[in-house]
């Protein structure tokens, strides 16, 4: 079979990357292979249609297997990660019912709020879950934290399970500083985290030095920039208390990364296997005692940037995506986070979904069952690199500067992530990024509204974006010396035009947009479509048609729909004659659009046409700017 095989390969001569591009360059027909088919990513590097074996040659990412130092290929020899639920109620009664109810479905990783810490509270929000068998995780006021571990010690204690607890406290003193611009006091920190580490000693399953990057993935940082920050964050633990006198070993094993996971689906996989690779070549910097004290404990949690108040559903295609690639990439444990945290509490529903989501792919797609099946991919190993790269030089600019706390009080940090954010937010304006259902093909009969809970993101976005946030919705009970200059911007990507829309739903009227459709088949129903979405990202009323015979049959048609806006809709070279002869029979009684940017644009200008819509337009504007003149309050 083997000599068979071997026959068979030999029919087929090796063909080179030349002879390739030479081809594509042909099929191009004098278009650069460099501008049509190379994609610059956000990354800060450029992503080739395609790669072959000579492209990872030299690569050191493929030298070792999974659970083998510097961990690239992961920290075990499997794939078997846990799923977790976050468990929303902070009354420890009803928290740890809701517990119990989730472990038998499945969960077997716990996230609980503690407001406030005793041996009293978590004997009641622990009662009957089996500690050796489900990861416990808690989260507190970080002013709290060492409370919050001394009760969990004398817990653990009581009952002889110290060395059987598997989980982490969420100590996160940088929590201010991201939400208000709060300033960090290193040498309390520091003083903090030592008390921590003394604290927990008895239990090694324990981690309670937080690396929470999953707040800069929601603040709608690039993937590089998660990456960077997250390993001068965890390197800021390492120099911290290392200097303080902690032993490396003892440092690296109490430190948990939190990281949050986007829709760009290969480039996520990469990035995490770069993670666990860069942080063990960190850790071993700091000459702890073996090689496996440089394993990365890695949670992922699925964005929240990305999530859409419209068409909600679609934010299960998001979060699916999301979890295969933490699942795929190897991370320790995963949460996905429900559809519906936009614009509510998450109810029994999303939840049960969420948790199915983790359960379709161990269960029916078998993803557990393989340790890294993206190593030796030629495309993912070279993204790995690549992004291992740039993470690198963010991670060396941070430590040139004074290390991650300095960069995070000097508000660099949230300066960058805040850049990369309105970078974002004006691609989407522009539907360079996409959010379907949102900027692209949004349901024009949807109504949002009333789904919208008091306090939940939408409502608090809405707020934001119309300038009616006050000191009391800042969320900060103890009234924080906030610095709205360095704090961290967390707007989700389709807020803007979510509050475009409400705004529409709130008015007195529902304008309606009437599609004047004529000459050229193909490009009347083209640029009707794209008329329909454009005014659709709006919530407006869309009126298609078929076609009109005449633009006088069009205009009449449209008066008689009581049309706010018409939109013209054929091609480049009949617009010279149809759209003046339409503007002028229209006559002022509703706006005018021409959908496309012909090159007869200036003459139609002049002749007081003054709306044009195409692929290069500012969307979120335009509506907003139709929506000043259209709606009635």
């Amino acid at each position: 079979m083997a000599e068979n095989k071997e026959k068979l390969f030999s029919q087929f001569p090796p063909v080179s990357y030349e002879t390739w591009k030479a081809k594509v360059d042909a099929d191009l027909k004098g278009v650069p292979f460099e501008k049509k088919l190379v994609w610059r990513t956000n990354e800060g590097f450029s992503v080739q249609p395609m790669y072959r074996r000579e492209d990872i040659a030299d690569f050191k990412t493929t030298d070792s297997l999974p659970g083998e130092f510097p961990y690239v290929r992961g920290t075990r020899d499997n794939n078997h990660w846990l799923i977790r639920q976050e468990i929303l109620p902070t009354d420890a009664a009803e928290a740890n019912k809701v517990a119990l109810d989730v472990l038998g479905k499945g969960v077997n990783s716990l996230g609980f709020t503690v407001k406030e810490p005793s041996v009293e509270n978590l004997d009641i929000l622990l009662k009957d879950i089996d500690i050796k068998e489900v990861e416990i995780n808690l989260t507190t006021c970080p002013r709290k934290a060492l409370d919050l571990a001394a009760a969990l010690v004398e817990w653990l204690k009581a009952r002889n399970l110290e060395k059987e607890f598997k989980g982490s406290i969420n100590y996160d003193p940088l929590k201010r500083a991201f939400r208000h611009g709060a300033d960090i006091d290193l040498k309390a920190v520091a003083a903090e985290a030592v008390g921590m580490i003394d604290m927990v000693a008895d239990v090694p399953g324990l981690r309670c030095l937080a690396v929470n990057s999953d707040v800069l993935n929601n603040a709608g940082c690039y993937i590089f920039q998660e990456l960077g920050y997250a390993l001068a964050w965890g390197a800021q633990w390492m120099t911290l208390l290392t200097e303080a006198g902690v032993k490396p070993a003892v440092v690296a094993e109490r430190i948990k990364f939190n990281m949050g996971v986007s829709s760009n689906y290969f480039m996520e996989i990469a990035k995490f296997r770069a993670a666990r690779m860069l942080w063990a070549q960190i850790a071993d910097q700091y000459q702890p005692i073996s090689k496996a004290d440089c394993k990365m404990a890695l949670h992922a949690v699925t964005s929240r940037f990305n999530q859409t108040l419209y068409d909600a559903h679609v934010n299960l295609l998001r979060s699916q995506t999301e979890a295969m690639s933490a699942a795929l990439a190897g991370v320790d444990s995963l949460t996905v986070t429900p559809f519906d945290v936009p614009y509510k509490t998450p109810d029994e529903f999303s939840e049960r979904i969420a948790r199915n989501q983790q359960h379709l792919l161990k269960e029916e797609s078998h993803l557990d069952k393989v340790a890294d099946p993206a190593g030796g991919s030629y495309y993912v190993e070279t993204l790995t690199v690549s992004i291992a790269k740039e993470a690198w030089k963010l991670f060396l600019e941070v430590e040139e500067n004074g290390g991650f706390f300095a960069c995070v009080n000097d508000g660099e940090v949230q300066k960058a992530v805040n850049a990369s954010a309105v970078k974002r937010h004006e691609d989407m304006a522009r539907r360079k990024e996409i959010l379907l259902g949102t900027n692209q093909f949004p349901n024009f009969n949807e109504f949002a509204q009333e789904k919208i809970e008091v306090g939940s993101s939408a409502a608090a976005e809405e707020a934001t974006v119309k300038g009616e946030e006050t000191a009391a919705s800042c969320g900060c009970a103890s009234g924080c010396a906030a610095n709205p200059d360095k704090a961290l911007n967390t707007e989700r990507m389709a807020s803007a035009f979510e509050v475009l829309r409400l705004s529409t739903e709130a008015a007195a009227n529902r304008p309606k947009v009437f599609m004047l459709t004529i000459g050229n088949l193909a490009m009347r129903l083209a640029r009707a479509q794209f008329s329909s979405n454009f005014f659709g990202c709006a919530g407006y009323e869309i009126i298609d048609n078929i076609g009109f015979n005449t633009v006088e049959e069009g205009i009449d048609a449209a008066v008689k729909a009581n049309a706010d806006i018409v939109v013209l809709c054929s091609s480049d070279d009949e617009y010279a004659q149809y759209a003046p002869e339409a503007y002028k029979l229209l006559d002022g009684r509703a706006e005018f659009v021409v959908a496309g940017a012909p090159a007869c644009t200036d003459d139609l200008k002049a002749a007081g046409i003054e709306n044009f819509i195409h692929v290069k337009s500012n969307v979120l504007e335009t509506l907003r700017e139709f929506n000043s003149r259209l709606l009635k309050k």
